[in-house]
């Protein structure tokens, strides 16, 4: 397991793309330790992505595009002002909560916060909010994006355990709607701290037009999870659905997405979904050649040896995912650690359920955190700000989701109540 680890190490220090890293390790541990028919490198790529439910992936990413391109998010842009632009720290506030309803249909991180960040850095810049700090918000508001259903990571997560995807979505409605008070919470502070004004509550008449402009928006959770939760489609299904009526939304309703643009989303979309599913791929070979080296079984006897009790192993493990968070790519971490910390939580009794929640929001945080996390780079490239200034404004929004991570982790029926209620236990 050395060589397996040690390669990866060395690889990513040289900056190889993490699927490539991945992959390079595998190949030098078939071939140091022998024994194994290259073959299996083949195999074990392949059998990573051969998931019915993956398929949802590539169909979220692009009912996020389409959001982005089609004139939908200005309207949810313009919904959220109408209803939260007269608190201190106004514009920062419309950040957040455009933030949580985008999550009812996109499920990526990196989808929302270029989306938003798109239109809102520049807007909070003309009203005075420093660009470092307007960057910061954004990335961390995004981060609810694949908490509140639905989710990307969710649905990887659900097709690697075979945990229900739809329990998953119902799990992180409630850690989802924490996120964004917290968040909401610590841009008040920080408004009030700095002297932030708030933007003024919108005219009746006003606030009521944008109200009515959203209302074909706010229609897709209902379609998407009202769609999955009574059993009329499933996760990958709804993902389709979404997509047809983003599409009949921004070319017939809205009338702002041309055919010509619809041909670049849907080239953006394929690239970034070929690039997520090598990762995934890549990890599923890494992640059966740990577990064929035991690791899941060492990391259990590991945790284990030193506690037994649910509360200390999660303490555990949410510190090392913070860690690793730091140092690996998310989605390659989710598909490497699903499977080799199952086999620990299985053994204490956590509910599988509460753990992607906890594992999914975990993983979010290190999105924001140097030295790759993503969303930390798609918004300093947007706002044209440095790691440092990105990372500092970023320090207050962290502490709040972590602690939104440490309620969630301690308090399960956070996570379980929804699933319990509407699912049965």
């Amino acid at each position: 397991m050395l060589i397996l680890v040690g390669v990866l190490l060395l690889l990513l220090a040289l900056e190889f793309p993490v699927a490539f890293a991945m992959t390079g390790a595998s190949a030098v541990y078939i071939l140091a330790k022998g024994g194994i028919p290259l073959v299996v490198m083949a195999q074990r790529v392949t059998v990573g992505v051969d998931s019915f439910v993956l398929l949802a992936i590539p169909f979220f990413f692009l009912a996020g595009e389409l959001m982005n391109r089609g004139g939908i998010t200005q309207r949810l842009i313009d919904l959220a002002q109408a209803l939260v632009g007269g608190i201190r720290g106004g514009l920062g506030h419309v950040t957040v909560v455009t933030n949580m309803i985008m999550a009812g249909m996109s499920g990526s991180a990196v989808a929302d916060a270029t989306g938003t960040g798109t239109l809102l850095i520049p807007a909070m810049e003309r009203a005075g909010y420093p660009k470092a700090f307007s960057a910061a918000l954004v990335g961390a508001a995004s981060t609810i994006g694949p908490v509140i259903p639905p989710s990307i990571p969710f649905v990887i997560y659900g097709g690697i355990t075979g945990v229900s995807v739809g329990r998953l979505f119902l799990g992180g409605v409630v850690p989802g709607v924490l996120m964004g008070v917290f968040l909401m919470g610590a841009v008040y502070w920080v408004a009030k701290r700095r002297g932030y004004r708030a933007e003024g509550w919108p005219r009746l008449s006003d606030a009521l037009a944008s109200i009515w402009r959203a209302i074909p928006v706010m229609l897709f959770p209902v379609i998407i999870l009202g769609g999955i939760f009574s059993g009329v489609v499933t996760p990958t299904e709804a993902a389709v659905v979404a997509v047809v009526y983003a599409v009949l939304l921004a070319t017939l309703f809205y009338r702002e997405l041309t055919p010509r643009e619809l041909v670049q989303v849907l080239t953006s979309v394929a690239g970034n979904t070929a690039k997520i599913t090598f990762i995934i791929a890549s990890a599923g070979l890494y992640g059966w050649l740990l577990a064929r080296e035991g690791a899941p079984q060492r990391l259990a006897d590991l945790f284990l040896g030193v506690s037994q009790e649910p509360w200390a192993i999660l303490l555990m493990v949410n510190a090392l995912l913070l860690v690793l968070g730091c140092l690996m790519e998310t989605t390659a971490l989710l598909v490497i650690l699903t499977p080799v910390l199952m086999d620990l939580i299985s053994k204490v009794g956590i509910d599988p359920v509460h753990f992607g929640v906890v594992l999914t929001l975990n993983l979010m945080i290190g999105l924001l955190t140097p030295p790759v996390g993503m969303t930390l780079y798609v918004m300093v490239s947007l706002a044209d700000v440095s790691v440092t200034e990105f990372t500092r404004e970023c320090a207050i929004f962290m502490f709040a989701l972590v602690v939104v991570l440490g309620l969630i982790t301690y308090v399960p029926g956070l996570v379980t109540f929804l699933p319990h209620l509407i699912m049965g236990k």
